[in-house]
C-alpha cells in the first residue's frame, strides 16, 4: 500500500486505569472511522511514570490493561501499538509494549532494552532499574503497509538498535516515549530526525500529555518525521489526537535518490545481533 495513517493520541492520565481506559475509548472515538490505520498510545500509560510505583500497577501478560487493549484493537479495527505498560513476569517487572492487530491479535511485544537510569546536575534524576528487568529482543513485525521497528522512550538513543530494525526491513520505527522536562527540550526532534535521516525511514514518537500536578513532568510533543528529516507533525504539551498519512513513495525516492543503506562498507564495518 502506498501510505499508512497513524493516530498518535498525546494522553493525559486518569486517577485509575479504569478511568484510564474509559478516557483513551474516548480519545479514539473522536478519531473518524477509516481515517486512521493504526492508532499508537505512550509510554507507561496505566500508572504514574515513578520508578517505585511500577511494581504495584504491572501486570501479567493478558491481564486488563492487555485486554483492554486487544478489546480496543477490535472494536476500532485497527492496529494498535499499546503504548507501554509495567508487565509482571514472576519476579521481574517490565516496562513492555504490545502491538495489536485489527482482530484484536497480539503480533508483536517488546520490553524495553536500555533503562532510564540518569542523574542530570541541575536536572532530572531517575532510575528505572531501581524496579524494572531490561529485555533483550530486537522488535520488528509485518502488517500490510510495511514492516515496523518498535523501541522503548530510552531505547531510541542507541543507534545500533535502530539499525539492526531497519536491517530487518523496517520502514518505520515506533517509539512510545516520555521524555522529561531536562532531556526533551535539548533531544526529543533532534533524535527523531537524527534516526530518521540515518535510516531512511519514517520515526513515530507518542508521548505523554504533560501534568504538572504529577512527580513526573513529560515533554509531549508526540512527533513524526520523514526520511529526509522533515518534521511532518509535532504536537504541543497538551493532550490530544493527531493523525499523520506516511507515504512509502517518498520513502523509496529518498532510499534511490541517496542510497545510503546501499552504499554501506560492511567489508569494514557492520552491526549484527548477538547470537545466543
Amino acid at each position: 500500500m502506498a501510505q499508512v495513517r497513524i493516530a498518535g493520541i498525546q494522553l493525559l492520565r486518569k486517577a485509575t486505569k479504569q478511568e484510564t481506559y474509559e478516557h483513551i475509548r474516548s480519545l479514539v472515538s473522536e478519531i473518524p472511522d477509516g481515517a486512521a490505520d493504526l492508532v499508537m498510545l505512550p509510554e507507561m500509560w496505566n500508572g504514574p511514570y515513578e520508578a517505585r510505583l511500577f511494581p504495584t500497577f504491572a501486570e501479567p501478560e493478558g491481564g486488563p490493561s492487555w485486554q483492554f487493549l486487544s478489546e480496543l484493537a477490535k472494536e476500532r479495527h485497527v492496529y494498535l501499538c499499546g503504548g507501554s505498560i509495567a508487565e509482571r513476569n514472576g519476579e521481574h517487572v517490565y516496562n513492555t509494549a504490545y502491538v495489536f492487530d485489527p482482530a484484536g491479535h497480539e503480533i508483536a511485544k517488546h520490553r524495553k532494552m536500555h533503562l532510564f537510569d540518569i542523574d542530570v546536575t541541575g536536572g532530572q534524576r531517575f532510575f528505572e532499574s531501581d524496579t524494572l528487568s531490561p529485555g533483550n529482543e530486537v522488535t520488528t513485525f509485518d502488517t500490510p503497509f510495511c514492516t515496523m521497528g518498535l523501541c522503548i522512550c530510552y531505547d531510541f538513543r542507541f543507534p545500533e538498535l535502530s539499525r539492526l530494525m531497519v536491517d530487518r526491513g523496517a520502514k518505520i520505527i515506533l517509539v512510545p516515549a516520555a521524555f522529561n522536562m531536562t532531556t526533551g527540550p535539548a533531544h526529543w526532534e533532534l533524535l527523531f530526525r537524527s534516526r530518521a535521516v540515518d535510516n531512511q525511514v519514517y520515526t513515530v514518537g507518542t508521548a505523554p500529555a504533560r501534568d504538572l500536578s504529577a512527580s513526573y513532568h513529560s515533554w509531549g510533543h508526540s512527533i513524526v518525521c520523514s526520511p529526509w528529516g522533515e518534521v511532518l507533525s509535532e504536537m504541543d504539551e497538551t493532550e490530544g489526537v493527531a493523525i499523520t498519512a506516511l507515504d512509502f513513495d517518498r520513502l523509496e525516492a529518498v532510499r534511490r535518490e541517496l542510497p545510503l543503506l546501499r552504499h554501506r562498507r560492511s567489508d569494514v564495518y557492520r552491526v549484527e545481533p548477538v547470537k545466543p
